[in-house]
């Protein structure tokens, strides 16, 4: 209960604060790191002072991503001719490299690999950690961009790619990610060069090797950016990567605060801070529904444990959960995981009850909107929120309107292909995966968990989350593939109708504010944006779920 009330009230002072210097930083009146952001434009060769339309915008968002996913790529598989390797790995394969540099670039961090015993210090800080910062910069500035659309009246321009891009990684991502890697490291989180600890016992003889690198500063990029890409197998149910009760804690709201304080961000730049009020209500209402449908479900104990004779479970279901947290605290992480695109767990998802997994699952097939990436869940959240006021105008009989703006055909079709485009790829991959023999030798259950586990993999890669059920043998070329196109995906066809739509608002001219408008400030609208969203949610993965942990736990018995 404590935990819940302490990271209220730290969210309410982000949601204010950090909410308010975001909206500086890209209005342009935040200047105190000039002399660093002029130099980086005179190198990449852009105009600050130059705007552009949605077209060129999302070209540059392309290019730079391209430019970026073929470095990282470069540095995986030449890793072993580079500095800073004192394991000595090896190149990564092909297909593991080209698979991981895109889930990077994407914001998605999915790991096939155990990063530990696959990627050099270089490609940890140079390739992974960069791209957590970037990747994170790219959602930040798409949704400034679509928020600028609402914002402006008859404008051919939504800002500058660059510029937003600059300012969102020096002036935001930076600043914060270094003051908590000092947290980190106060509270026993690795940061070295020094190479592996050889450990030996000289009463049995035994010796281990200990990995360890540059973990902190990589850590708190991870959670701040909702990335989730761990520098181990294990995430942060590790002690070197999450040493205490204080980073664990830590670590939920650097995940959390920039979602959050967007929303205040958001209200600011539109000139109607109710705006931000009724989207960050929506997020708050799906986030505690799914935290609770979890918590609870962990709680009652291990279905499975149960049938083999572990007939007494006092703290519910403690299989594959850190005995340091819980199981409410671990639920409380993997839920903030999965309703942002971040991925990174302190618990095992396989291990979950199949209702727990299901929260953990159905949290990213929302869209993860509640409150969903860097940029990300915000600019999902607005998707919705366009189909909202269309459906509410027709329910009136009203040309439907949104902060002012008309909504016509091009703007429903933009939002419907943005929303649509996840759950199509979802189903359409799985389908592929479950009927082809590369596919179903992937999971190591038969039945309807092995389900899951491939349902969950296209499900967190689609949705650029990044964390994984566990149970599958993903670092194959088929599921290497696969994924990527799912990553691909999940990134830039719903970046580009978003900044379409942000084109096209931009253009529009405001329409005064009648008795007849919907207002989209008021409880009504906040209940029906709910329902848009479990609707959609529901119509199109309720049946897949249903083949997965719905009948999985149906053959415990019982439902809860």
């Amino acid at each position: 209960m404590w935990t819940i009330v302490a990271l209220v009230v730290v969210l309410a002072l982000c949601w204010r604060f950090l909410g308010a210097y975001m909206v500086a930083v890209y209005e342009g009146r935040v200047r105190w790191l000039a002399k660093v952001e002029r130099p980086i434009y005179r190198v990449i060769g852009a105009d600050p002072k130059a705007e552009q339309t949605w077209k060129r915008y999302a070209s540059s968002v392309i290019v730079f991503s391209a430019i970026a996913l073929l470095i990282s790529y470069g540095v995986f598989r030449l890793q072993e001719h580079l500095p800073f390797n004192p394991q000595h790995m090896p190149g990564v394969e092909s297909h593991t490299a080209w698979n991981t540099a895109v889930s990077f670039v994407t914001n998605t961090n999915w790991q096939s690999y155990a990063g530990e015993t696959t990627m050099s210090y270089l490609s940890q800080m140079g390739a992974l950690a960069v791209q957590n910062f970037l990747s994170a910069a790219v959602g930040m500035a798409v949704a400034v961009a679509l928020i600028r659309g609402f914002a402006r009246k008859g404008s051919k321009t939504i800002g500058n790619f660059w510029v937003d891009l600059v300012r969102g990684t020096i002036y935001v991502l930076l600043p914060i990610a270094f003051v908590a890697a000092i947290v980190f490291i106060w509270q026993g989180a690795l940061q070295t060069m020094s190479g592996p600890a050889e450990v030996h016992n000289a009463l049995n003889g035994a010796s281990q090797t200990l990995p360890r690198g540059p973990i902190a500063s990589q850590e708190v990029i991870k959670q701040l950016g909702t990335n989730g890409g761990g520098f181990f197998n294990a995430n942060g149910a590790g002690p070197f990567e999450n040493p205490t009760g204080l980073t664990n804690f830590l670590s939920i709201v650097l995940i959390l605060c920039i979602p959050v304080a967007l929303t205040y961000t958001f209200g600011k730049m539109v000139f109607n801070l109710r705006q931000g009020l009724a989207i960050l209500a929506v997020m708050t209402v799906l986030f505690g529904g799914w935290l609770a449908m979890a918590g609870v479900a962990e709680q009652q104990g291990n279905p499975a444990l149960a049938a083999a004779g572990v007939t007494s479970q006092p703290s519910g279901n403690m299989e594959g959960k850190e005995t340091r947290f819980g199981t409410l605290s671990s639920s409380l992480y993997d839920v903030t995981s999965t309703q942002t695109s971040t991925g990174s767990v302190d618990s095992a998802a396989d291990s979950y009850t199949p209702i727990g997994g299901m929260a953990l699952l159905t949290g990213m097939m929302l869209g993860e909107v509640s409150p969903g990436g860097v940029g990300t869940g915000l600019y999902s959240m607005l998707l919705f929120a366009v189909i909202t006021v269309f459906i509410g105008g027709l329910m009136v009989g009203r040309t439907p309107e949104y902060l002012g703006k008309k909504i016509q055909a091009r703007e429903v079709k933009l939002a419907a292909l943005g929303v649509l485009v996840m759950p199509i790829t979802v189903l359409v991959l799985t389908a592929i995966a479950v009927s082809v023999h590369a596919g179903k030798i992937g999971p190591l259950n038969a039945g309807p968990h092995g389900f899951s586990e491939i349902l969950y993999a296209y499900t967190s890669q689609t949705n650029n989350n990044g964390s994984g059920f566990g149970g599958l043998s993903a670092n194959t070329p088929f599921y290497n593939i696969t994924g990527t196109i799912g990553l691909l995906l999940g990134r830039f066809a719903i970046i580009v109708p978003v900044l379409a739509l942000a084109g096209s608002l931009a253009e529009k001219n405001v329409v005064p504010t009648s008795q007849g408008t919907f207002r989209t400030d008021k409880p009504m609208f906040v209940g029906l944006l709910t329902g848009v969203v479990l609707i959609i949610g529901a119509l199109t993965f309720f049946p897949a779920v249903a083949l997965g942990p719905i009948v999985e736990q149906l053959s415990h018995g019982m439902f809860f």
